[in-house]
């Protein structure tokens, strides 16, 4: 069996949420260009100017806020340290490991196996774990799940999902306004060829942009997972505490989360089968599969 390297791991899917990014990036440009074209070039940049302000102030309260969202989303409570020791030493041990600040740690009373991390930055994160992976994993298979959800910390990844979601934000106002503007401009028949083409295409980009966009934004998700996984490797230095916990997880039931958080998961908390363009996270098989070559 071909062995894989976690670092050429985690570099690839670095490489592939970056190019995912420039994909969403292309597209409001294009989009950008087509509706300059169509209307008059201050129209886009009024819109632009509007929807980056929109954009980035909603965002920036989700960002700053993030994991008090999360948390109070699932209604998951602070960890006591005596009543949860191992919990709290298997934390405190990986992040001596990999360098890391301690999270803040919670619990969320489910009898199912998952866990989820939040937070704008390391010093800013939290870490919360069910109940039930807290009595179904053994001692490796807790590091293995906990390594995960640090990875995620380490890789800064609620920033960079953050700088994506402002993209894909900016996209859909565009998209939306543009097409509403078409309203009030009524039957104007004083277009020129080349405009009445630019609002063709305009029109196009509008209705699709935010569709490519966000299943772009639901790739760059799943791809964050695969770097997630490799990362806890990393810290971990093996593959055998993380497999045996996605294997329990893939036997476990399906659990009820707000769809809003269910992405910040290390799986996918409706449990299906299959992997689409539509899912957060990457399909369980495939991960144990990368996980064992490693």
């Amino acid at each position: 069996m071909e062995r894989i390297s976690f670092y050429d791991q985690i570099a690839k899917n670095k490489r592939k949420s970056v190019f995912l990014m420039f994909i969403v990036f292309l597209v409001l440009i294009l989009l950008g260009y087509a509706i300059s074209y169509a209307f008059d070039p201050g129209y886009f940049f009024v819109i632009m100017i509007f929807s980056v302000i929109f954009s980035i102030s909603y965002l920036l309260i989700s960002y700053y806020n993030s994991d008090k969202i999360a948390l109070a989303s699932v209604n998951a409570q602070p960890a006591n340290q005596a009543q949860y020791r191992q919990y709290y030493n298997a934390v405190e041990g990986l992040t001596l490991a990999s360098g890391l600040p301690m999270p803040k740690l919670y619990i969320m009373q489910n009898d199912q196996i998952n866990a989820f991390a939040s937070g704008r930055d390391p010093q800013h994160a939290v870490i919360c774990v069910t109940n039930g992976a807290l009595e179904k994993l053994n001692k490796q298979e807790l590091e293995g799940v906990l390594s995960h959800e640090l990875s995620h910390i380490a890789n800064y990844d609620i920033r960079f999902i953050t700088l994506v979601a402002v993209m894909v934000g900016m996209v859909a106002i565009i998209s939306e306004m543009f097409l509403r503007s078409l309203w009030f401009r009524g039957n104007n028949r004083d277009e020129g060829k080349g405009n009445a083409l630019f609002l063709l295409i305009g029109i196009v980009l509008a209705i699709l942009a935010p569709i490519v966009v966000q299943l772009v934004q639901l790739s760059i998700s799943r791809k964050r997972e695969f770097t997630a996984d490799a990362t806890a490797v990393k810290f971990t230095r093996s593959p055998t505490g993380l497999v045996g916990a996605l294997k329990k997880i893939k036997n476990d039931k399906p659990m009820k989360v707000n769809k809003a958080v269910s992405s910040l998961f290390m799986s996918d908390p409706a449990r299906r089968k299959f992997e689409t363009m539509l899912s957060t996270h990457p399909d369980i098989n495939t991960r144990i599969q990368i996980l064992e070559k490693m």
